[in-house]
């Protein structure tokens, strides 16, 4: 009888372990899939107006956060994980969008990141500026994490940050679609999934009494995936198209 009690408790055990695992697995590569439509999307249309590149800037900032975040204080390894698999995937989708705008470019004209003109900030010809741009970005936040590593409260106040651009990911596709006035050449599925991944993990940072930054930013995005659905509703005439 004793013996039956251990094997349940054992079963019971496993089970868990292996359910603990498989959300920890979705949580490190769940955040890309939403993308896997939309870069499709782009591959068969060879048109970037739809998307939002300013998504890839928030995402990599604040994965890059998220990082040094970690370096100062140490949650879940598995939230580190997913952000070097988010910044992959954002270089991913930024190096598909310069492809495709290159060769669909009439002018000539090169805007550079080191032309230093604002007006076309994250709106420039060369992948290799996007990669600059991040490089120089993480050498600037790894001498300040360096030099204030000992204070608690910048600790906090990175973490904040971090989750505070995280949390206004979907915010440049739902500026983009007003502008537009369309939500064309977007992908449906990546804000389908891009909700189901939020309500996911704002569940899982719950349950693994994740830093409460972490909780706040899933609740913001999950209103603003909202909002952007909202948006398919109402500026296409023909929904099912669009979910097809």
């Amino acid at each position: 009888m004793d013996g039956q009690v251990v094997l349940q408790e054992e079963d019971t055990e496993g089970s868990w372990t292996l359910l603990s695992w498989l959300a920890s697995c979705l949580m490190v590569f769940g955040g890309a899939l939403p993308y896997l439509p939309q870069y499709q999307e782009i591959q068969m249309s060879s048109n970037t107006e739809g998307f939002s590149t300013r998504v890839c800037l928030v995402l990599l900032i604040a994965n890059i956060l998220r990082i040094f975040f970690w370096i100062g204080k140490q949650f879940e390894l598995t939230l580190l994980l997913q952000s070097v698999v988010m910044i992959l995937t954002m270089f991913a989708m930024l190096h598909l969008c310069c492809m495709v705008q290159n060769t669909n470019r009439v002018s000539t004209k090169q805007h550079r990141l080191l032309d230093l003109d604002f007006r076309y900030f994250w709106k420039w010809t060369a992948f290799e500026d996007y990669l600059l741009f991040c490089f120089g970005f993480t050498v600037l936040c790894a001498v300040v994490t360096l030099l204030l590593l000992d204070s608690a409260v910048f600790v906090e106040m990175l973490g904040s940050l971090a989750v505070m651009f995280e949390a206004m990911l979907g915010l440049p596709q739902l500026l983009q679609n007003f502008h537009n006035r369309s939500t064309k050449g977007m992908s449906v599925k990546m804000v389908l999934l891009w909700t189901a991944g939020d309500i996911f993990k704002t569940t899982y940072f719950v349950m693994n009494e994740s830093p409460t930054q972490f909780f706040v930013c899933g609740s913001v995005q999950i209103l603003i995936d909202v909002a952007i659905l909202l948006q398919v509703l109402f500026y296409s005439q023909d929904t099912r198209a669009k979910l097809g």
